[in-house]
């Protein structure tokens, strides 16, 4: 099945010529080579998207969208996820907690509330958003690639559920990052130099270029490259703590004497978290004839990161106390192929890719050991060969490889048909290869893992993910030009496989249910000691969507829509758990895209209503390992809109809002019923069939807020343009609204982390163009807002965030991810 869709595309390409009726559109889709600047004028430009896998004009596309253009993306000096995510208001993110990485590239993101918070990691559910390059999905478990963004054409942001065309991961909405494509029309290139200062931190810099080449007039490449070095601005105070049980103390110190009770580190540093960022992409068009062409792209990139991005408000400003080294080796390379034609006046597109990605990290992970030592006396089991305690410090070495190949065979009719069809094949497979390795220095080897030296804990697993889907949408104009209805549907089969080896040695935890004690082959697995849990499941069913769109006017449309969006389940780690069943969302949705005075004002909405049905929860539970449980029903009630106005020749104002009410309605009381039902009903007294526990109530009643998403966000951005001299200049101001947010879907632990204040931000630039240069200079967050953008703990949030026992930690060891500390900088650009 992996090899039909590409011989079948590479099959009719060749054959193109006997049935090839239309080559008058074959360069109606021609890419620019170099971005064109937008023209000085009262009106707005046209804005082109594919977000319905054909090309329109963003104002005719019954969808709730937001766009950032390559100018935009320039303007705003985006370079990463988080420069870009904070423009988009449908849009958050959260980072971190057990033992995660908190750096670039592990970024959980959730659109239009559809968030239940909770650890994301290695065994998590899928996400709630997909990520795509071009047409290509660029999602893993742990996070979306955190693409460099230079030489980009725009970015799609499709908010609510994107069932039909996109499907798994796609529940809540699709984030699609556009490439430049090579162009055959003439050499273009580009260069980009920058540097930059972070307010309580370092210098960073930016060197980045672009070359298109024509090889023919039927063939082009393009060639892409970035290096990147981010300044950090975290501290690695120096400091020291002391387990309870043990009396050992640990210091990070760099003139630290190591003594019989004391041992030394001397990882402390300033500025710890910065990170180095190197990548290219190439890409090859190739016309076969007028109808048919062919376009293979390779890309890739490394980041290497130090440190954390998160800081420990009981350490200082922007700071923390770390003991081992923290590292992470992020790179990844795609190889992608597209293949574009005609049957008769059909377009027909072939998208394949092929995803390689390797993360190797190395983290702290002291203040599991530290809490578990304070509340559990954890410290009392860790010793060396000859009995003696030792220091039970934990640190984590871990690689997660992915593996990601996906098929998508698509035909499209002619737009200009009264009747219209769009209709594909879509085929997936995810491979993730994990190994987690928790060690302590000098642990017994009684207490070790088989094979494994000084390992308390290992995970070794492999998990494959599979989605095969046969899609389409058919739409007819009822009204030619007036009133159109589009149905859409997509029949899916979703599996998931979880096999391999978790936890402890048998000499450590002897009666465990997983680990050595729970093995269920004699065989290794790997080399991991054996083979102790082993399932798979698998769901298939339908998504469906309804729309009616009325044309009111040429520049004035509304749209009603009823759409369909899930998850796949999957198999818990925790082998005694139940698997988790996939999750859906409803979408009914009420919107606007409208035009006025001569287009000079664009004004888009929409209202909606998502109905959000046994939604997947990841939580921490004992040891750190994460669970997975359907926790029951949420509402979320919102209104997007988006209004861009060019108020003068020189002026442009832009704004963008999303108000969202996003609760449970249902209780959440956190277990199953004996058929895995979700249980809603749990007064006090209540008994968990699952532990035998009597519960002291729900953990979230019915009406509590949705975490993570606030209730609004908005964004302002005023541009003024005008002449200096015989050159032209900007400046402009960009205003970032969030609002208070919380931080677990639970209520302990909600009040254990505390919320996540309002903030606003405000980034400054001008620049100025004289012939084929331009100069820019820009200050991001000018006032040096400590915004808060999320929340975590390294263990259990009742554990690591326990109030009142430690004297350092009186609200206990909670890290806050805050925006980029003042960071100012200078960018010169050339073009050829």
């Amino acid at each position: 099945m992996t090899r039909l869709p590409l011989a079948a595309a590479i099959c009719l390409a060749m054959a193109a010529p006997a049935f090839a009726q239309d080559a008058g559109q074959a360069q109606a889709q021609a890419p620019t080579a170099t971005p064109v600047a937008k023209p000085k004028t009262t009106t707005l430009s046209v804005v082109n998207v594919t977000a319905q896998k054909r090309v329109e004009n963003l104002q005719k596309v019954p969808i709730s969208i937001n766009v950032l253009e390559t100018d935009q993306l320039e303007a705003l000096h985006v370079q990463n996820f988080n420069d870009y995510v904070k423009y988009l208001p449908s849009v958050t993110f959260q980072q971190g907690g057990g033992g995660i990485a908190t750096g670039p590239g592990f970024a959980s993101i959730y659109m239009r509330g559809v968030a239940s918070g909770g650890n994301t990691n290695h065994s998590g559910s899928q996400p709630s958003v997909g990520v795509y390059l071009d047409d290509q999905p660029v999602t893993t478990i742990q996070g979306p690639l955190d693409i460099h963004m230079y030489d980009i054409a725009r970015i799609e942001v499709l908010a609510g559920p994107q069932g039909t065309l996109y499907g798994a991961s796609a529940e809540a909405g699709a984030l699609r990052i556009i490439t430049n494509k090579p162009d055959t029309r003439g050499f273009a290139a580009n260069y980009s130099l920058g540097v930059d200062k972070v307010a309580h931190g370092g210098v960073g810099f930016t060197a980045e270029g672009m070359l298109n080449i024509p090889i023919s007039k039927s063939a082009a490449v393009r060639i892409v490259g970035w290096r990147e070095h981010d300044a950090g601005y975290i501290d690695n105070q120096a400091g020291s703590r002391t387990f309870p049980v043990s009396g050992i103390t640990v210091s990070n110190a760099d003139n630290c004497t190591p003594g019989p009770m004391l041992e030394c580190f001397g990882h402390a540093r300033k500025h710890y978290n910065d990170a180095n960022t190197n990548g290219a992409r190439a890409a090859l068009k190739v016309d076969l004839n007028d109808n048919w062409s062919i376009s293979p792209t390779l890309m890739g990139q490394q980041t290497i990161s130090h440190g954390t991005f998160a800081s420990d408000p009981a350490i200082g400003n922007l700071a923390v106390t770390h003991f081992y080294p923290e590292r992470v080796n992020d790179r990844w390379w795609q190889g992608a192929l597209t293949v574009q034609g005609k049957i008769g006046n059909f377009d027909l597109t072939y998208a394949y890719a092929h995803l390689k990605r390797d993360q190797e990290e190395q983290t702290d992970y002291n203040d599991y050991s530290f809490w578990y030592d304070t509340l559990l006396s954890y410290g009392a089991y860790i010793h060396d060969n000859s009995g003696a305690l030792i220091n039970p410090s934990e640190f984590i070495s871990d690689r997660d490889h992915y593996a990601n190949s996906s098929h998508e065979l698509r035909i499209v009719s002619p737009s200009e048909d009264r009747l219209r069809l769009t209709a594909g094949a879509f085929w997936q497979k995810q491979k993730h290869d994990i190994m987690q390795d928790y060690q302590i220095n000098n642990l017994a080897t009684s207490l070790s893992v088989a094979g494994w030296p000084n390992t308390i804990w290992l995970t070794r697993q492999m998990r494959y993910d599979y989605d095969k889907a046969l899609f389409g949408e058919l739409s007819y104009d009822i009204i030619p030009e007036v009133l159109t209805a589009t149905v859409g549907e997509r029949y899916f089969r979703t599996s998931n496989d979880l096999y391999g080896f978790y936890g402890f040695s048998k000499g450590f935890s002897p009666n465990s249910s997983y680990g050595e004690a729970g093995c269920i082959s004699p065989q290794p697995f790997i080399d991991a000691p054996c083979l102790d849990f082993n399932k798979h499941v698998k769901e298939s069913g339908s998504l469906s969507k309804i729309n009616v769109t009325w044309n009111i006017s040429p520049t004035k449309m509304i749209y009603a829509t009823r759409s369909e969006g899930f998850r796949p389940g999957g198999v818990n780690r925790a082998g005694q758990l139940p698997p988790y069943q996939a999750d859906f969302l409803t979408n009914l949705e009420l919107g606007w895209k409208t035009s006025w005075f001569d287009n000079r004002l664009s004004f888009n909405g929409a209202v909606f209503r998502e109905k959000w049905n046994d939604f997947q929860f990841n939580i921490l539970g004992a040891n750190g390992l994460t669970q997975i449980k359907n926790a029951n029903s949420a509402r979320i009630d919102g209104l997007e809109s988006q209004l861009v106005w060019q108020a003068t020749y020189n002026l442009n104002l832009s704004t963008g809002i999303a108000l969202y009410d996003a609760k449970l309605t249902a209780n959440y009381c956190g277990f199953t019923d004996a058929n895995s039902n979700t249980v809603t009903y749990c007064p006090a007294g209540t008994v968990n069939p699952s532990t035998g526990a009597v519960v002291s109530g729900p953990l979230a009643p019915k009406g509590t807020q949705l975490p993570i998403t606030p209730r609004f966000k908005a964004n302002l951005v005023a541009r003024y343009t005008f002449s200096l001299g015989e050159n032209d200049a900007f400046v402009q101001a960009a205003f970032v609204h969030v609002g208070r947010r919380t931080t677990d879907l639970r209520l302990l632990e909600r009040s254990l982390l505390g919320d996540l204040p309002a903030y606003n931000s405000v980034d400054f630039s001008a620049g100025i163009q004289k012939g084929s240069w331009s100069l820019n200079a820009y200050v991001d967050n000018a006032f040096d807002k400590r915004a808060a953008l999320y929340k975590f703990t390294e263990c259990g949030v009742t554990i690591c965030g326990a109030h009142n026992v430690v004297a350092q930690y009186p609200n206990g060891q909670v890290y806050t991810g805050f925006s980029q500390p003042r960071t100012f900088g200078i960018r010169f650009k050339q073009d050829f």
